[in-house]
């Protein structure tokens, strides 16, 4: 059964810039060796999380690229903004406003402190369930 974890932001460092938290993730998924597809809402969302990895944890290093090059493949986490299509992973980070149309084991939502962004969380969470998701919820 596929799995979806909704975490929600509430901690200062994370409502600040949410995407720290996606780098957290990334970053343990990178150490469990877990293949990891970014679904970013855009490309400016895109380039910034780009960025970010690169200098969010000066001991880290998390192999990533922006999808839609020949080593997508052989990387371990790809950042996608809309319209460039990749393949689908075990484990997707889902930034977007609406559920991935394709998806492997585990679907990651982090979900913003806004009001808006959770009342759209409520109807992904809704989605997962019909789809026979198992859904689970982190407060961060």
């Amino acid at each position: 059964m596929p799995r979806a974890d909704f975490y929600l932001i509430a901690k200062p460092r994370f409502s600040e810039q949410p995407l720290l938290l996606v780098c957290e993730l990334a970053r343990k998924a990178c150490a469990a060796q877990q293949p990891t597809l970014i679904l970013t809402r855009d490309f400016a969302q895109a380039e910034a999380l780009d960025e970010l990895l690169w200098a969010f944890d000066e001991d880290a290093f998390i192999p990533h690229q922006l999808a839609g090059d020949e080593d997508d493949e052989h990387t371990a986490v790809l950042i996608a903004p809309p319209g460039v299509d990749t393949p689908t992973r075990a484990l997707t980070i889902n930034l977007r406003e609406q559920c991935p149309q394709s998806y492997g084991d585990r679907i990651l939502e982090v979900v913003a402190a806004d009001p808006a962004e959770r009342e759209g969380s409520r109807l992904r969470w809704r989605e997962y369930q019909r789809l026979g998701f198992e859904v689970n919820k982190f407060d961060m």
